[in-house]
């Protein structure tokens, strides 16, 4: 285990100590980190573009109820025994192992006012000739929360398979023996036994949301009007364009806290995934 550990220590616990430690200084790099309390988190309270940020990407949580909803239903497709069923777990599976860099600029183009997605939304008279999805302030958090709605089921799809083959196919074989409903069957033997599951995905898509970054930077660098500027591109901006890497840090500890409580949250609802009976 050294090696791991070492790797750990070196990328993930030592800079998580050094930013919380510079969450505390005035620091830009050039200078001598400078010891300022907790300046930082007193204006980060009076920040009102920090705080437009943290709503745009509570909004983003929108995707995790859908995202999981979608992925099990996906999981229970493709978990049948069907011919070339290998074919479509590895088509849905594909958008996962592709870079964002790729999907970005695909939907990019997708979604330009020139498009399929609008030539789309022209024909069935759902948007204006003179307008796009991105461009769009009321539409473009939305139409990046499709992307990674898009992107992410096919990951979640692959950890609810495994939790659906966990699932002993003789309880379900002796419920409808039994005279159950595929429905009853599903909300008595299925969801429960994927309750384990459903925490694990439930907190990764609920962390991956409140921390969302790649699908903005890629897409739309926080525009239009500063409709998807969200907390961690706030956090981004601040250390890598102003240089103020101490306030940046200040930010990056608020958005892992309020992570950390919906993280809490997700354990309540799924009560610490246990399964009944």
């Amino acid at each position: 285990m050294l090696p791991f550990l070492v790797l750990l220590v070196l990328y993930h616990t030592w800079p998580v100590m050094f930013g919380t430690y510079l969450a505390f200084t005035k620091y830009n790099i050039i200078s001598p980190a400078q010891f300022v309390g907790l300046d930082n988190f007193r204006e980060l309270i009076g920040d009102k573009q920090f705080w437009s940020g943290v709503q745009n990407s509570l909004k983003y949580l929108i995707v995790v109820p859908v995202i999981q909803l979608l992925s099990i239903a996906v999981a229970m497709l493709v978990n049948r025994p069907l011919k070339g069923i290998g074919f479509f777990r590895t088509a849905y599976y594909v958008p996962v192992v592709t870079s964002f860099a790729v999907v970005g600029l695909i939907w990019t183009w997708m979604y330009q006012q020139s498009g399929p997605v609008n030539f789309v939304l022209l024909k069935l008279g759902l948007m204006s000739r003179d307008s796009s999805l991105l461009n769009n302030p009321g539409s473009a958090l939305y139409a990046v929360m499709f992307v990674t709605l898009w992107k992410g089921i096919g990951y979640y799809m692959v950890l609810y398979l495994a939790g659906l083959q966990s699932i002993g196919r003789e309880l379900e074989e002796a419920a409808v023996i039994d005279g159950a409903t595929r429905w009853q069957v599903f909300t008595n033997i299925t969801l429960p036994g994927l309750r384990p599951t459903i925490l694990v995905c439930s907190l990764l898509s609920t962390i991956s949301a409140v921390k969302v970054f790649e699908e903005i930077f890629v897409m739309t660098q926080g525009g239009p009007v500063g409709s998807t500027y969200t907390a961690l591109f706030f956090t981004y901006s601040k250390a890598f364009q102003d240089f103020r890497y101490g306030y940046a840090a200040a930010a990056g500890i608020v958005v892992a806290i309020i992570s950390l409580m919906f993280g809490v949250i997700n354990f309540r609802l799924t009560r610490g995934g246990r399964v009944d009976g």
